[in-house]
């Protein structure tokens, strides 16, 4: 395994130079897609089965699968990484591509897209020499979803959302320039071993110790010792491979909606083929898989601490877990386009620019967004509720009558969620499909504790989300990687052109 070193001086290791890598390309020819029936190169999507339809006979056939890849997740070994999954290693971003139909040129900007329509023949032409390339993806998921029917979707959630919409945005709101839009993604699959050690407590009995205004409730609970160790096999897990929408804690711009959205059927995708981005835009990957290993274990590592939940059940204060062990066995990288739906509008306050987002999932129909706010009206009725919650508190006889104090409070943040969705996100760690196996417990008795004061158990930790956190830290690093490949691209570039020059007096 090659050994480089960071920005601080550590030594790091890149998980491609151990890897299988598996073509996802074998015996396809670079952009050229024929209609089996007749020949025709003009293939279109049908929007409404998915399949790839010939515009001149009208023949439909099936989408092909990805070939090669273990499907017993149980079984994975080492780092087995789809070739649309390697490392991005092109300098150039423009590019001509020449088509196999005709033999025309078609110059093409490959930093806003990987695909583009001969002008002569209509044939698709992508980029798909991804083995030095890196930045097409191996499958795609079709659009399933009209544009009609994610229309009445966004209506229906900013419908809902109109009472302390912004004036302006609700003047200006119109979904006749939603787009379609394939985001990037990396689609994984862990086969790991768990080992958690750790103690949980069991609630006995519940009862209050005082009177009046000192009344307080006590617990009673059993502690044990707890351990749980088993196999465990994740399928699908979905990360964003844009470093734009990685980071979900933007103030410019609302990316936690486009990840809320998630998750879709992966276990639907299909070789990737330019065909099916025909009418819709597309987003390039911009990171590898050295920049999301990390992610991608602390993700897995979440998974696999609440697969153990489902063995926890007796434990109902929690479980404070003293060692947490999460070892891969194997993975499996796929980059892979998934559908979206999206509307966005930008609040513009003074020199303040918020990009707000509603997007629709383009296979489940899920519809989460972000809704420019009124403050002024929401400050005022909350203020209103504020006063109500006051006056309740002076004449209604109530023994927690102090809690009438937080009725505006409370509501204000209510309606800021709802209409912002500012805390939305993919719970990845509950709805990515996982399997345990070979699973080993643990649960001896300790003793017995009495009078606690609080309803859950002190330290537990058994619910914890660790991934949402490494985002920030693998933000900054690939900006900074970003950096100093800006810097060094005039040298590498340069360096090209002249073993090209030497290349050429040679011959």
């Amino acid at each position: 395994m090659k050994e480089n070193k960071n920005n601080n001086g550590d030594i790091v290791t890149s998980v491609e130079d151990s890897a299988t890598i598996i073509s996802t390309l074998e015996g396809e020819v670079n952009g050229q897609e024929k209609c089996p029936k007749c020949g025709s190169t003009d293939i279109s999507m049908n929007k409404n089965n998915g399949k790839l339809r010939c515009n001149f006979c009208r023949h439909e056939f099936e989408p092909e699968k990805v070939s090669g890849f273990e499907t017993d997740i149980s079984k994975l070994e080492g780092q087995v990484i789809a070739s649309g999954a390697t490392k991005i290693t092109s300098t150039e971003d423009i590019v001509t591509l020449k088509c196999s139909s005709c033999g025309a040129e078609v110059v093409i900007d490959t930093s806003s897209s990987t695909q583009a329509r001969c002008h002569w023949c209509r044939n698709t032409l992508s980029i798909n020499e991804q083995i030095p390339n890196g930045s097409v993806p191996d499958v795609v998921l079709p659009f399933s979803v009209k544009k009609e029917d994610a229309r009445i979707s966004i209506e229906n959630f900013v419908g809902k959302r109109k009472f302390f919409a912004h004036p302006k945005f609700r003047a200006e709101f119109t979904t006749e320039n939603i787009m379609g839009v394939y985001f990037p993604y990396m689609l994984v699959d862990i086969n790991a071993h768990v080992n958690f050690n750790g103690e949980g407590e069991h609630e006995t009995r519940s009862y209050y110790v005082g009177s009046d205004e000192h009344r307080e409730r006590r617990y009673d609970a059993d502690l044990y010792h707890v351990e749980r160790e088993f196999d465990i096999a994740i399928k699908g897990l979905s990360v964003e491979s844009s470093s734009e929408r990685l980071n979900n804690t933007s103030k410019e711009k609302t990316n936690n909606i486009i990840n809320a959205i998630m998750p879709f059927d992966t276990e639907n995708v299909v070789k990737y083929n330019a065909n099916y981005l025909r009418g819709f835009t597309s987003e390039k990957r911009d990171t590898s898989i050295d920049d999301l290993k990390l992610l991608v274990d602390t993700q897995g590592k979440d998974i696999a601490r609440y697969a153990a939940n489902d063995t926890l059940k007796k434990y109902d204060r929690g479980v404070k877990w003293n060692k947490e062990e999460f070892k891969v066995k194997g993975q499996q990288w796929m980059a892979a386009y998934l559908p979206v739906w999206l509307y966005s509008y930008q609040e513009v306050t003074g020199n303040k620019k918020i990009l707000h987002y509603v997007a629709v999932n383009a296979r489940t129909k899920e519809t989460i967004g972000s809704v420019p706010i009124h403050m002024p009206k929401l400050i005022a009725v909350s203020a209103f509720i504020e006063l109500i919650g006051f006056l309740a508190m002076l004449f209604v006889d109530f023994d927690y009558k102090w809690a009438f104090l937080l009725a505006g409070v409370i509501y204000f943040f209510i309606m800021y969620f709802r209409y912002r969705n500012s805390n939305a996100r993919h719970t990845y760690e509950k709805e990515t499909k996982r399997e345990i196996s070979n699973l080993r417990n643990v649960d001896q008795f300790i003793r017995s504790r009495h009078g606690l004061s609080s309803a859950w158990m002190d330290g537990a930790n058994n619910r914890r989300v660790e991934g949402t956190k490494v985002n920030s830290n693998i933000i900054k690093q690939i900006a900074s990687n970003k950096t100093i490949d800006n810097l060094t691209s005039g040298n590498v570039v340069a360096d090209i052109i002249k073993d090209k020059i030497k290349k050429k007096d040679g011959q």
